[in-house]
């Protein structure tokens, strides 16, 4: 990181990717976001994410004067926070239960989600 005029800006080189911030905190969420953005599209893509640099040879190649870090992310839990688009499923109920549901104005995509989510013990 080093500081702009106007922002902290940021490489991430094992990513080849570049960002900003308003402060060293915001600067860091936006290295975490970016790096997310980037590592779930190349899973996505089948791409195999980068092995970490060493934080030593990060440093000797960082602008004199640059403040070095490492970014931790959980990609399982960004993606889980942000890939909201939705799918559609298509599920078998007896009629019975249907009817029934639909009398009652069941959501059945709220309670087909709660369902999973209580079945894979995740929490929100």
């Amino acid at each position: 990181m080093t500081r702009g005029e106007k922002y902290i800006v940021v490489s991430v080189p094992d990513f080849e990717i570049g960002t900003q911030g308003e402060d060293i905190p915001d600067a860091m969420d936006m290295a975490r976001d970016a790096i997310g953005i980037v590592g779930i599209d190349m899973e996505d893509s089948g791409e195999l994410l980068p092995e970490a640099s060493s934080l030593a040879q990060v440093q000797k190649d960082a602008p004199e004067g640059a403040m070095v870090s490492f970014v931790d992310i959980d990609f399982t839990e960004y993606r889980r926070k942000n890939e909201l688009r939705t799918v559609k499923k298509n599920c078998t109920v007896p009629f019975w239960l249907c009817y029934e549901a639909e009398r009652a104005g069941v959501n059945f995509s709220a309670v087909l989600q709660a369902g999973l989510k209580r079945e894979l013990h995740i929490t929100d």
